[in-house]
């Protein structure tokens, strides 16, 4: 049994997370650190996937390299919403083979045997290809009361990527481009059963979050808890037990301290809950909320300055005017002087980043 105070929680999830000085080398060992990589297109700031590597890579990441990766090297893959390392495509297999668990998604699938065979088909003989210029042969349309109503062609595909029959060959702008698996994924890996496979996923997942809970709300896609991997852990102040990564715990104090302005779609704030009992946080993606109901902004970036995060940034790209404009940064309790240059200085190198001019800044 481990005890940690706040303070250690803390370290241990940003040392999960390569949120301190000590930067990964590039985007593949970044990508392997981080387990999964969230694509949101996003662009208030900049898409999701590009926001979160180089928050952790710095000044020589490209989004080209990420495509580079993904594409030609295939270091990289992908599924359910995430790029992940190919080397973890093993991990993910047995769902593959168990996919589909709902009856409506098997049924829709066996009605629509041809059309499945007919994207299939089109695919080994002009692949990669975009959706749209895949034709629309279904028997059944697929119904839903949100978007995906009669979308027929990217639902199939959809499906035949979560099953792997199917693999995300790279993108072209925002569209995805879509192949064959076999000539994506490599052909030889590691066959898992379930059962190994998950428990492999379950300490990919502790690495990542350094400290997690054993059992944790559901999500359709990537769990937030470990089970039983891992060591358990008690943090001060905090009800109920962790699973920590023994090997992210530093005895030594050595951890090494720095600023980053987050993506709202990156893992150390997506789960509300251990945000706030590890760093006492309050925070959600207000993107989605009716303006006047915004506390903090429409895509406010969440502020880290060293084991703290300290406040949330309201700003936005506007890439017509070549600007970053800044209309609040807000902060959680009131900044000193060396925090407020270190957060603008941050603020400046994300502009920067993106080649644009930086107004608004308080103060500048």
């Amino acid at each position: 049994m481990h005890r940690l105070t706040r303070e250690e929680g803390r370290r241990v999830a940003l040392c999960a997370q390569l949120l301190t000085a000590d930067r990964p080398g590039g985007i593949v060992e970044a990508v392997d650190g981080l387990t999964l990589v969230n694509i949101d297109q996003t662009a208030a700031v900049a898409p999701s996937a590009d926001h979160i590597l180089w928050s952790r890579v710095g000044w020589p990441y490209q989004a080209a390299d990420l495509a580079r990766a993904v594409e030609e090297d295939r270091a990289i893959f992908e599924w359910a919403g995430f790029y992940r390392p190919m080397a973890d495509l093993p991990l993910y297999r047995p769902l593959m083979r168990a996919w589909p668990p709902y009856r409506q998604h098997r049924e829709w699938l066996a009605a629509n045997d041809g059309f499945r065979h007919d994207v299939v088909a089109r695919l080994i003989s002009e692949g990669p290809l975009r959706t749209g210029e895949i034709p629309d042969t279904s028997q059944v349309a697929w119904k839903s009361t949100g978007w995906t109503n009669n979308r027929n062609v990217a639902q199939m595909l959809d499906f035949l990527v979560i099953c792997g029959e199917v693999a995300i060959s790279g993108r072209q702008g925002n569209e995805r481009l879509w192949d064959v698996a076999e000539r994506v994924y490599p052909t030889e890996t590691v066959e898992l059963s379930a059962d190994d496979a998950a428990r492999l996923r379950a300490e990919r997942r502790l690495g990542y979050l350094g400290l997690a809970r054993a059992k944790a709300p559901s999500q359709p896609v990537e769990p937030l808890d470990v089970g039983a991997v891992g060591e358990e852990a008690l943090v001060d102040g905090v009800d109920g037990s962790w699973r920590v990564d023994p090997t992210l715990l530093d005895p030594a104090g050595r951890f090494e301290p720095r600023t980053a302005l987050l993506s709202p779609f990156d893992r150390l704030v997506f789960d509300r809950a251990r945000a706030h009992d590890l760093f006492g946080f309050e925070y959600v993606v207000e993107m989605y909320k009716p303006a006047a109901q915004r506390r903090w902004g429409y895509f406010a970036l969440p502020i880290l300055h060293g084991d703290r995060l300290i406040g949330k940034l309201d700003a936005a790209a506007d890439r017509k005017a070549g600007l970053f404009r800044v209309a609040a940064i807000h902060e959680d309790e009131p900044f000193p002087a060396e925090v407020a240059e270190a957060v603008n200085l941050e603020v400046r190198d994300l502009a920067a980043w993106l080649g644009l001019e930086v107004t608004g800044i308080p103060g500048s």
